[in-house]
């Protein structure tokens, strides 16, 4: 019995595993480049440009949604749950204060529907998974606990409790918005074929 059910598992496994190692690369490295922004004055004096980088990672992020979640045309159920999900991520993003926590909401979000999505591959090629969606979110919460115990560890990093809820608010908006958009597609009308 192969390990992965199927080709596209073995895929979103291994961009899972990808956006696990460029989160935790930054472990080390996420300080150097902070300093390194400050001590050229893109943080202090204009934050534009973090915003303007963070503008640019949400777009490429609604650009993956977009393309990946709706490859028909939307119904109306779906646009509905789609405009739905934008006014909550639009609001949670509103109410984060330091622009630096909203990348938590991407980071650890991309990672709850890429395993997620996994999961729930595996269980449609007929291999038991039970509660995909529980498990894409505790997987999500473990991945970003185990961010936070490393950092602990690095002298220039700081353990936050806060960012383990932060992660597993990430993974479970995630999870919870692709739920969503299943549901909505699955209840899409088709009109029966003629005759």
């Amino acid at each position: 019995m192969s390990l992965f059910s199927s080709a596209r598992e073995r895929r979103l496994w291994l961009w899972t595993l990808a956006v696990v190692v460029a989160i935790y690369s930054t472990l080390g490295l996420a300080r150097s480049l902070v300093e390194f922004l400050r001590e050229r004055g893109l943080l202090d004096a204009s934050l534009d440009v973090t915003i303007v980088l963070f503008v640019l990672g949400m777009i490429l992020v609604t650009a993956t949604v977009i393309t990946q979640g709706m490859k028909t045309r939307p119904g109306g159920a779906e646009i509905v749950v789609a405009l739905g999900i934008t006014a909550t991520y639009l609001l949670v993003f509103t109410r984060m204060a330091i622009i630096t926590e909203r990348s938590h909401l991407i980071e650890y979000g991309v990672l709850g529907i890429l395993i997620h999505e996994a999961l729930v591959e595996r269980a449609r090629q007929g291999r038991r998974v039970p509660l995909p969606p529980l498990l894409a979110i505790l997987a999500t919460a473990a991945l970003g606990l185990l961010d936070e115990c490393i950092q602990a560890f690095i002298p220039s990093r700081v353990f936050d409790p806060q960012d383990i809820l932060f992660n597993l608010l990430a993974g479970t908006m995630a999870v919870a918005s692709s739920v969503a958009l299943a549901w909505a597609r699955r209840r899409r009308w088709v009109p029966p074929s003629a005759p």
